[in-house]
């Protein structure tokens, strides 16, 4: 067979990962909630391109866990339960970590200039009289990635992706909440923890600093009340509580993305 006819056009695929790259952002950063409803064609306006890219992204994501799409076809930021949530922040500690580790080991000059760069940027932001909740979020992610990026361990950083991906729509909820954590700027005092230590090459220092900033994220996330309390039946599609339970569809064979409007 002609080679022509084994793959997919360049465009495509680039168009496709430019949205899968966009959505993904959306989910890693924390600016979809947990339970919202997507729809194909919405996204695809708004990004501007037809629904097709829009409809492989998502299937990537749906592989990824990062949506879940419900038997009556909806397609949902997943919501987490905090046995989930606990255990998902256990294994961060651990892939986050040891990407640190590695960072203050191996991090040059450069390298130290873009992490100090981000975190004054979040710094300023949090200092604000009305910090930007969005702009907070994106710069806390954009600081974490600057530092990971230095261990130059490609496939760890997928893992920590991965990882973000599923717990991004949830992760940032102190800063969209006001709380103390925001307030007395404790996510600061941890982050410059983090980038003394890495400019000491203090693997051990910066690794506890990071547990210190995402541990204390985590236990107020836990204490809103913003998780579900129990694990729905183990079962990942289970409907948000107090929301109404999706009715199964009468259709038989495969799921499809025929989503909401």
């Amino acid at each position: 067979m002609h080679l022509a006819k084994l793959v997919t056009p360049l465009t495509r695929q680039t168009l496709s990962g430019d949205v899968y790259k966009q959505l993904s952002d959306l989910l890693m950063s924390g600016r979809v909630m947990p339970g919202e409803q997507l729809s194909l064609r919405t996204l695809a306006q708004g990004l501007g391109v037809s629904v097709m890219p829009v409809r492989e992204a998502v299937h990537r994501l749906l592989s990824e866990k990062a949506l879940v799409l419900l038997p009556n076809r909806i397609l949902r930021v997943p919501t987490m339960t905090v046995s989930q949530f606990r255990e998902i922040t256990k294994i961060r500690i651990h892939l986050e970590s040891l990407a640190v580790s590695q960072a203050a080991a191996l991090v040059e000059e450069p390298g130290l200039v873009e992490i100090r760069s981000a975190h004054e940027r979040f710094a300023l932001e949090m200092s604000a009289k009305k910090p930007d909740e969005s702009n907070l979020i994106a710069l806390n992610k954009e600081l974490h990635f600057a530092i990971y990026r230095q261990a130059q361990m490609p496939m760890l950083l997928e893992m920590i992706e991965s990882l973000w991906l599923r717990i991004g729509p949830i992760l940032n909820y102190d800063f969209r909440s006001g709380s103390a954590r925001v307030t007395e700027h404790v996510s600061v005092a941890h982050h410059e923890r983090i980038v003394n230590a890495l400019a000491r090459r203090d693997a051990s220092g910066a690794s506890q600093a990071l547990a210190g900033d995402l541990q204390g994220a985590a236990d107020f996330i836990v204490s809103a009340g913003v998780l579900l309390a129990d694990d729905p039946a183990m079962n990942p599609e289970a409907p948000v509580r107090g929301a109404a339970k999706p009715q199964p569809s009468k259709r038989s064979g495969p799921k499809r993305l025929d989503v909401i409007a």
